[in-house]
Order: structure tokens, then sequence, then C-alpha cells
């Protein structure tokens, strides 16, 4: 099998352990076993546990960023359009994935390797956010620290969306609001 296509049948089967087994069940030694493979080949593509989980959380990104992308270049020019499609595309992206990336983004944060990895891309979408909402701020400026929270809304109701503790529709719905509100604050 070509390197490319071992690769992505090795984080199929990863994703396929956590969905079965829980990210804790995901070691490169469970991995080998489950794809059929030697530890080393295992090794050779990820070097350790902590690799193959930044590659899952990569992949996670790569796609919520094109869903994010895709939707924004169709959406209404307005806040409530850009609102709904940030909301929509975390919320939809989380579900897609299943109950699968919160026990990865949980992952994350056990080591400051991988904590900097998610910090990484949570200001890439940060500020992919911001892009897209900035021509809709009253104020002509969102704070850094409603970027902030707009993040950790969309990580936790995705998360309870994905628990089943909420509905997407609740979810992305609330999301949709907490953006709104923050972007169109008035001047202090």
């Amino acid at each position: 099998m070509a390197r490319a296509d071992r690769f992505r049948q090795l984080l199929d089967v990863a994703w396929r352990i956590i969905r079965e087994e829980g990210t804790e069940a995901l070691t490169l030694g469970r991995l080998a076993e489950k794809a059929g493979v030697t530890k080393p080949v295992v090794y050779d593509h990820f070097g350790s546990r902590s690799g193959l989980l930044a590659e899952l959380y990569r992949e996670y990104d790569a796609r919520q960023n094109a869903l994010m992308e895709a939707a924004l270049k169709t959406s209404a020019s307005s806040l409530a359009g850009r609102a709904r499609v940030i909301a929509s595309s975390y919320v939809e992206c989380i579900l897609l994935q299943g109950r699968e990336i919160p026990g990865v983004i949980a992952a994350l944060a056990g080591s400051p390797e991988l904590e900097a990895i998610k910090r990484e891309y949570q200001i890439g979408f940060i500020e992919r956010c911001r892009a897209a909402l900035l021509p809709f701020a009253r104020t002509g400026s969102i704070s850094s620290a409603g970027l902030w929270a707009i993040i950790g809304a969309a990580e936790s109701l995705s998360h309870a969306a994905a628990t089943g503790e909420l509905t997407s529709v609740q979810a992305r719905d609330e999301l949709f609001e907490i953006i709104y509100a923050i972007v169109d604050r008035p001047p202090r």
C-alpha cells in the first residue's frame, strides 16, 4: 500500500477505535492491531500517541475550516447570515465527526505540545471569525475576549450536542445568539 493510502487507512481506523472504544483505548499498539499492520509501521507514520492525536485534530480542523469557508462564500452578507453560518458549521462539523472529537480535544489538553497545537487552531478559527464578522460589528471592532467567548461557547455547545445533552438545533441556535450579541454590542 502506498504511504499516503496507509496513512489514510490508519487515520480511519483510529477514528473507528475512538468511536467504538473511546479515546483512552487509542494506543499505537491497538491501532496497529486493528489496522492489521506492525507497530513499526504505525510509529513510522505518527512517532507517538501525541503525534497521532495531533494528526486527528489537524484533520478535524481542516474539515471544519473547509465546511465554514464554503458556507461563508454562499452566505448572506449580513451579521445574521455570517453568525448563522459560523454557528451551523461549527456544530455540524462536531456532529459529523461524532462523539470522537470531544475525546480527542480532551486528550490534547494532556500535554503542553498538544495544547499548543489546539491553541494554534483556536487562534486560526478566531481570526477567521474576526474577518467574517468584523464588517458587521457595531463598534467597528470585536474584542479578543469576545472572540474567545465565541470559541468557548462553540466548543461547549457542540460537545453538549454530540453527547445528547442538547439537540443540534438548540446548540446551533444558542451559538448563533451568542455570536450575534457579541458582534452587535453597543459602544461602551
